[in-house]
């Protein structure tokens, strides 16, 4: 297994087990408010937690947390920008990604201020991609997206899957989206894991 979490647990989330393989897409849904962003928030190791994580067999605290982050790609619902540019917030590269999104060579000039929720949601995207991580962790990655951006992200995101043998755990609130994806689907109450299908 490529990401094999065993008795994880926060204060509001778990104990629970999970388990992704390479290339898997796996999906939680689930009520607001029942765990889904805290769960993938404590497997990036963003909030405090107990048991064990370990990526291709090597245990979470054998990386610093800044390792660990490269490999294990978060994406939260709402990124945060922390510079004026986008341009300060991506490394050198990854072009191929923007042009799929609909970014020209100029967007690494635009101040942030001027993107619109989706466009920072989708150069979020890049800027994680840009680590080559080996697990993905979406948090409604395509909550701010039109229908035609939302199923390139899709696509985009299946691409990387497979061609770097990554895993994604993805959290949608989408049931259209859901059955579009496939693969194993969660759902989650009361910080608990129950596994629904296997799609």
């Amino acid at each position: 297994m490529l990401l094999q979490i065993q008795q994880l647990q926060t204060p509001q989330v778990g104990p629970l087990d999970l388990a992704l393989g390479a290339g898997e897409l796996a999906q939680v849904a689930g009520p607001s408010g029942a765990g889904k962003s805290l769960l993938l928030r404590a497997i990036a190791d963003l909030d405090r937690n107990e048991g064990l994580i370990r990526l291709e067999g090597q245990p979470r605290q054998a990386l610093s947390g800044s390792d660990w982050r490269r490999r294990v790609g978060y994406l939260p619902a709402d990124p945060a920008w922390w510079a004026d540019t986008v341009g300060e917030h991506l490394q050198p590269g990854g072009e191929h990604w923007l042009e799929a999104l609909g970014f020209g060579p100029d967007v690494r000039t635009w101040t942030v201020d001027r993107l619109s929720s989706g466009e920072r949601q989708r150069l979020a995207l890049v800027r994680v991609l840009q680590n080559r991580p080996r697990v993905l962790l979406l948090d409604e990655p395509t909550a701010n997206l039109d229908p035609d951006n939302t199923l390139i992200m899709e696509g985009l995101i299946r691409d990387y899957l497979r061609d770097s043998d990554a895993a994604a755990l993805w959290v949608s609130h989408d049931a259209e989206q859901r059955n579009r994806l496939g693969g194993r689907l969660f759902l989650m109450e009361s910080g608990r894991l129950l596994e629904q299908s296997n799609g």
